[in-house]
């Protein structure tokens, strides 16, 4: 029987980074000579709210959250382990990170990823994110693609 469990960590947390590490290594290919330009922007110093969700006590998919403004709150390092995508385990832990920003007292979250990345695109969709204009630092970017959901 499988088993799951959520973690609220900061992004200090080993298991976190560890995932944070796969994911960059992905998004380093994806996104091939545009890799610099989004990398600058998913430091995790300024992370102070992260979760892990565990598969039979096995770091499988992290994401997080950060202020962008007043109300707004960033979902950021959204990734699951290539060997348990298929799950929908991104969805549980979406879900999760948008009660903690509710919790926090922002009125929406909102999140960029890239056109490179379709399977991201599906779950914000699916998830009912709605596709915003692209905000600051991203405007002129013509990879990405940004996304909003009202919380309240």
């Amino acid at each position: 029987m499988t088993t799951h469990r959520l973690e609220r960590v900061s992004s200090a947390d080993e298991a976190f980074v560890g995932l944070v590490r796969q994911l960059d290594a992905d998004l380093a290919i994806r996104d091939g000579d545009e890799n610099a330009f989004y990398a600058q922007f998913n430091g995790l110093e300024a992370i102070q709210h992260a979760v892990v969700l565990y598969l039979n006590e096995v770091p499988a998919a992290c994401g997080a959250i950060k202020e962008y403004d007043a109300t707004s709150a960033e979902v950021k390092r959204m990734f699951t382990a290539p060997e348990f995508r298929g799950n929908r385990l991104g969805a549980v832990v979406l879900s999760a990170l948008e009660d903690w920003a509710e919790e926090l007292g922002y009125e929406r979250c909102i999140l960029e990823t890239g056109l490179r990345q379709p399977e991201a695109i599906r779950l914000y969709e699916r998830e009912g994110f709605q596709r915003i204009p692209n905000y600051e630092p991203y405007k002129e970017m013509v990879n990405s693609v940004c996304f909003e959901k009202r919380l309240v």
